[in-house]
């Protein structure tokens, strides 16, 4: 009995090693945003990024003609000491992916809380990633909902429609990041 034990327990501490190193190796490949608020004339300007823009994945899919949208979820949230932290506002600002074979142009509509706001039409891949993935200084929040001298964060989360055969984002289908600042009024 006591043999069986102790190799009861090996196979539990390398079973955990396995998955542990599996687990790392994955996250190092997780696909991530980079999120950075700007607290500027009465707004909080978001922008943010995913790290290493689109995939081949991704890309296969806006150029099989589908229409494609990446929706990101940002929400400005208040850091409350043992508690849960509180939703103050949230946004979803998205881009759709239109992609026409015939003439091998793009058209990215960007919209905000289901609003379009422009479209552009595009001839090169390169610059509709650009359009889809990085979003700079966008003015989501207004400082009146804060109060001063408190810790705030913006989470933002992505996700893609359609998925092809396998996930576009690992884990389940969403890449997220986010940023803490301390509101201090000008």
């Amino acid at each position: 009995m006591p043999v069986l034990r102790l190799y009861s327990r090996s196979a539990i501490v390398a079973l955990t090693l396995i998955l542990g190193t599996a687990a790392a190796a994955q996250a190092q490949d997780a696909v991530t945003l980079k999120v950075r608020p700007i607290v500027r004339d009465g707004q909080v300007l978001v922008t943010f990024a995913l790290d290493g823009g689109m995939s081949n994945e991704m890309k296969a899919v806006v150029q099989s003609g589908l229409r494609t949208v990446f929706t990101y979820t940002v929400e400005l949230k208040l850091k409350v000491p043992a508690w849960v932290d509180r939703t103050v506002a949230s946004a979803v600002v998205s881009s759709s992916v239109d992609y026409d074979n015939l003439t091998r142009k793009t058209t990215v509509s960007q919209s905000r809380d289901g609003h379009v706001e422009q479209s552009f039409v595009v001839e090169d891949p390169a610059q509709v990633a650009q359009m889809v993935t990085n979003f700079e200084r966008l003015p989501l929040f207004n400082t009146k909902l804060l109060e001063p001298n408190r810790e705030y964060y913006v989470l933002v989360r992505a996700d893609a429609r359609p998925r092809s055969n396998s996930s576009l984002w690992p884990f389940g289908g969403t890449a997220s990041g986010f940023a803490r600042f301390t509101f201090i009024p000008n």
